[in-house]
């Protein structure tokens, strides 16, 4: 039964994209969003691992200090007036500590708040056990590491809900799904049940755009023109939910950015694997069909989603130690300046190497050579005029299992200042290049009885059980849904544009696995995009970062398709050596591959206005 009653709209303020996110945002929220919760997501698989490090040199750190000292602590008072519950995974690897802290803090205003803690991601303690049971790397299918310096399983929506319904005013947690600070909420306020499956996963895709913070609401646009006199005082998410779980998505009144369809749904496909199974702790989400459809000034309508029964086991972000990285930068300038670099990292390299074999330390493990502002992300498909730039930046990443090899790399990058290049001038800044461990990651699944999950509010723990699924996702379940090609011979010619005339994209990072989404600007051009936009295709146009095969989903509900590119990231984000290690550019690629279309179909392209153009 509903706890809110049917006919109550939940207001809910994305807070935070990632640690490091601006404070702004939970001040803009609690002061001009009128909001009855406020969430929170700081922890990014690189995030994990910073803060594994942070807790091993000081064992009361190890959670996001940020939300404690700089977003909370100033508004505290006011989110405590208003009524704002507060939602966060701040604890990372330290719940407890982030929890005394921000008890602290409201004990030193004078503050009456009930603060709650969920736990039991952390799985370190039974890494042995889990080493018998054989586990093996989800996608790599590699064996347990050696050492795990962490291992926390990715917990769901309802421990978040048990908490508000003891009366916790701030819930902390650690590695939970993005999606479950939001959909906890939802649970507490309308009732929803373990059984709720489309409601589940109408709720995890609101949380799911609210995740990213200003992602949804203009920032990282696509059609970034039509938002960059708002980029001073962005407007946060706002989530208007409803029993049903249909929403809205607005943001604050007055602020800048954009809430669209283009935008919102630029969000929905971003680090998406499988639309039609995103596999979540609670329910098996099917994006495919959900709509977004603006109805009014900054607001959209987002409806659609269907759920079916969880996965039969959790997923888990194990890390590990796994050598050491240094990189270095140097601006060359001049006259044949991409063969000058060129020859400058080559020669560098091979100096290196004879030098750490000459100390019985072995070869370098990995290198890459980029030249920045010579187009070196687009690797093939960069402009041939490209190389006649005059100003570039040499990076040079290189990776070692010792630490004194790579000293010896830092020692020498500034130790051939004199010997090699001309036209050199410092990258950034000065010193030598600093040599730093590399902490990767390892993902696997695990049975859901492995995860013992603790709630406790002010210190005290309360009962909690999670309900036992009676049965679990089966893809068999999944109905079809596919996006047709044309339909009809073309009767005028065609024409050559670049994807951005017709549609936008955002992409994004899962573990070793890129994604590209891509959302036609209008109805009538989905087909031909995917005429044009196959799998093969898009593999070859990233065929310079990418080793393994290319994946494409239709979701015709949002016009679009997402294209999952598999081991394209050099091993992911916390290890890569790639300039962009988490694919963030690779949507900025895709929409420069030039597709045909009917020339009557351009009155539907960029630029256009009214019904036939954005929209």
């Amino acid at each position: 039964m509903s706890k809110a009653g049917t006919d109550r709209v939940v207001r809910i303020g994305g807070a935070s994209g990632y640690w490091g996110d601006s404070a702004e945002a939970a001040r803009q929220l609690v002061q001009k969003g009128g909001i009855d919760y406020l969430v929170f997501d700081y922890l990014a698989e690189v995030t994990m691992s910073i803060l594994v490090r942070a807790r091993a040199k000081a064992p009361d750190t190890g959670y996001a200090r940020d939300f404690v000292d700089l977003v909370m602590k100033p508004l505290l008072p006011e989110i405590k007036r208003r009524g704002i519950k507060v939602i966060a995974n701040a604890g990372g690897v330290n719940i407890p500590a982030c929890a005394a802290a921000l008890a602290k803090v409201a004990e030193e205003a004078g503050l009456d708040l009930r603060i709650a803690t969920v736990t039991g991601d952390d799985l370190l303690e039974r890494v042995d056990e889990l080493r018998g049971q054989d586990v093996r790397d989800m996608t790599t299918g590699k064996p347990m590491p050696g050492r795990l310096i962490s291992a926390n399983a990715y917990l769901g929506a309802f421990p978040i809900a048990a908490a508000l319904d003891a009366g916790a005013d701030i819930v902390i947690t650690g590695r939970c799904v993005d999606s479950a600070t939001t959909v906890g909420a939802l649970i507490h306020e309308f009732g929803w049940q373990p059984q709720d499956y489309d409601r589940l996963a109408a709720g995890t895709l609101a949380g799911h755009i609210l995740e990213c913070g200003a992602q949804a609401t203009g920032g990282n646009f696509t059609d970034w023109r039509d938002v960059v006199a708002g980029w001073p005082d962005m407007g946060y998410p706002i989530a208007e939910c409803e029993f049903s779980g249909s929403f809205v998505i607005t943001k604050p009144e007055g602020t800048g950015g954009l809430v669209s369809r283009l935008s919102v749904s630029e969000q929905i496909v971003y680090e998406l694997g499988d639309p039609g199974a995103y596999l979540m702790p609670d329910v098996t989400c099917d994006f495919r069909g959900a709509s977004v459809t603006e109805c009014g000034r900054d607001r959209v309508r987002v409806e659609g989603a269907r759920g079916y029964p969880p996965p039969e086991k959790l997923k888990v972000s194990a890390t590990f130690s796994d050598g050491y990285r240094a990189s270095s930068a140097t601006v060359v300038a001049g006259f044949d300046v991409v063969e000058k670099a060129q020859a400058y990292s080559a020669a560098l390299l091979e100096r290196v190497n004879r030098l750490i074999e000459e100390r019985g330390l072995g070869p370098l493990r990995q290198a890459a050579v980029h030249l920045i502002g010579a187009e070196t992300l687009l690797g093939a498909n960069a402009r041939p005029e490209a190389r006649a730039s005059r100003e570039i930046m040499v990076r040079i990443d290189v990776r070692h299992d010792r630490r004194e090899a790579l000293e010896v790399f830092s020692k020498e990058v500034t130790g051939v200042a004199l010997s090699m290049t001309t036209g050199r001038a410092s990258g950034g800044a000065g010193g030598r290049p600093k040599v730093t461990p590399v902490v990767a990651q390892f993902a696997f699944l695990v049975d859901r009885d492995k995860v013992q999950v603790e709630v406790q509010v002010d210190g005290s723990e309360i009962a909690f059980a999670p309900a036992t699924p009676g049965e679990f996702f089966d893809p068999a379940q999944m109905r079809e849904l596919r996006i047709p090609l044309p339909a009809e011979a073309v009767t005028d010619d065609r024409v050559e544009v670049p994807l951005i005339e017709l549609a936008v994209a955002r992409s994004g990072d899962k573990g070793d696995n890129a994604n590209v989404g891509v959302i036609a600007r209008h109805a009538e051009l989905l087909p031909w995009l995917k005429q044009e936009l196959t799998a093969e295709r898009v593999g070859r146009w990233f065929a310079h970062v990418q080793r393994g095969d290319t994946v494409r989903y239709e979701m015709p509900g949002l016009l679009a398709f997402n294209f999952v590119l598999a081991n394209a990231l050099d091993g992911g984000g916390t290890s890569s050596l790639y300039l962009d290690s988490q694919g963030k550019t690779y949507a900025q690629q895709l929409l420069a591959m030039p597709v045909s279309v009917p020339r009557s179909l351009l009155a539907h392209a960029r630029g256009t206005t009214g019904p036939a153009g954005r929209s």
